[in-house]
């Protein structure tokens, strides 16, 4: 990614987002690295899309450290003349008890971001369905995503933006492997079952903690989730403490594993959908006149 716009250091920064901005090397080396791998991610997987000049993305904002860093980190490649898209913050209240409903409009209007917040109780819903001891986690998403979506279509907007990152894939990679006996992530574009509005992870390449120190540093009012987060003994976290233990033990571990994902093989797998292995047969073998098998 080029960087031919401004210093970071000027007065008052790009944006209000960023005017608690440290001005430490540390710090800008973090910033720089989000927003390059934020770029690279967006243009890998195509989430801008040539046809359409004029685009609005829905970014959902739960006020937890990744979708702080998310809101900041495309509006600076807004700034950047990098991201031509119109931007619309929302945060979807969910109903859950003792949520600070007046936290995140509060910090959207201090931070002159245009925003919708909507208040939708699925919390009674999920606290009504799902039986005690099992997690809430898969019907609060489910409901979560089709609010979003209705959100999205009244306002006009062509995607859904979410704060997954790196480390939320390779988890859900590995829970699928290990509990749902199947090779699947949570990929960086797709369609929803409609076809008409597209979800995109423009994190998928950023590690978690560089998004929690980067929403650290900038003092970020955190949100924390006392529904699904609260829950002890998730299988989420089960994995995330493995990998904590793999990457202590082999640091890089994770950023390994997460190249595996877009480095496959279909031929060295065993799914006859991806691959002809009943098609496959090698080159018939040549025989000379003096064989001694004529």
């Amino acid at each position: 990614m080029t960087d031919a716009s401004p210093a970071l250091d000027v007065p008052n920064d790009i944006h209000p987002l960023f005017n608690a901005a440290p001005k430490t090397t540390e710090f800008k080396k973090l910033r720089k690295r989000i927003i390059r791998q934020t770029h690279e991610a967006i243009d890998q997987y195509g989430m801008l899309d040539p046809r359409e000049p004029k685009q609005k993305w829905l970014v959902c904002l739960s006020g937890g450290k990744d979708s702080y860093t998310l809101l900041a980190a495309l509006y600076e490649l807004r700034w950047r003349g990098l991201l031509p898209v119109d931007l619309l913050a929302c945060n979807l209240d969910q109903g859950q008890p003792n949520f600070p409903a007046t936290v995140l409009p509060k910090f959207l209007h201090e931070m002159q971001v245009p925003h919708r917040i909507e208040y939708k109780d699925t919390y009674s819903i999920v606290m009504d369905k799902i039986p005690q001891g099992r997690t809430f986690c898969s019907l609060c998403s489910r409901l979560r995503r089709g609010n979003l979506y209705r959100i999205a279509r009244e306002e006009g907007c062509s995607a859904v933006i979410l704060g997954h990152h790196r480390d939320d894939i390779l988890e859900t990679f590995l829970m699928n492997l290990f509990h749902g006996g199947r090779l699947s992530a949570m990929p960086p574009k797709l369609l929803n079952e409609d076809r008409d509005l597209f979800v995109y992870r423009p994190l998928a390449h950023v590690a978690e903690a560089d998004c929690e120190a980067f929403a650290k540093a900038l003092n970020y009012p955190i949100i924390p989730c006392d529904l699904c987060g609260s829950q002890d003994g998730l299988q989420r976290q089960q994995i995330k403490q493995m990998l904590d233990t793999w990457e202590a033990n082999s640091p890089g571990r994770r950023q390994t594993m997460f190249r595996a994902l877009a480095n496959i093989n279909p031929a060295h797998m065993l799914d006859t959908n991806l691959f002809d292995f009943l098609g496959l047969s090698s080159n018939q073998p040549q025989f000379s006149s003096n064989s001694s098998d004529n």
